[in-house]
């Protein structure tokens, strides 16, 4: 089961209300189907290494141009996890970074050999969803300041371990 949201608030949108957004737009509002996503990331990644969804399937709309979620049709619209935690950013190749060893860019249809390990996750995850996953690594000071200071939503579905 993923962890249990705060009542905290990021880009006008409570973690409640975040996690809503998800259920019901990336996951057709099957909590089960979530809790099957969550379970399948948290045995993939590294020990220590915290997982956040971004994007519009937490916020029901792009960024970009403030289109819903699945604009272009059912499936259309990405998942965007973040791992965070170096041990995640060490997956990464050197040249597969927008800050090294700081911020990758995400393994995705248009760079998918940036983190080979991270293939194998990222396929199964899309036949789970039917959709495109793109998976990206960062350090918490990326977060905190995505998060934080510029406000951007995001949800997460796996907590580090309190002893890390």
């Amino acid at each position: 089961m993923a962890d249990q949201p705060s009542s905290d608030v990021q880009g006008g949108l409570t973690d409640e209300e975040k996690l809503s957004n998800v259920i019901r737009l990336a996951f057709g509002g099957s909590a089960e189907r979530f809790e099957e996503f969550c379970r399948t990331v948290r045995q993939d990644i590294p020990d220590g290494t915290a997982v956040i969804l971004r994007g519009s399937a937490v916020t029901g709309e792009r960024w970009k141009d403030g289109a819903p979620f699945d604009a272009d049709g059912p499936g259309t619209s990405d998942l965007d996890l973040t791992l965070v935690g170096g041990e995640a950013v060490a997956l990464f190749k050197a040249t597969g970074f927008f800050v090294p060893g700081v911020h990758s860019r995400p393994v995705s249809d248009d760079d998918p050999d940036i983190a080979p390990s991270l293939i194998p996750l990222r396929e199964a995850l899309m036949v789970m969803t039917g959709r495109p996953v793109n998976i990206q690594a960062s350090r918490d000071v990326v977060i905190q300041f995505r998060g934080g200071l510029l406000d951007q939503p995001y949800l997460t579905l796996v907590e580090r371990p309190q002893d890390e």
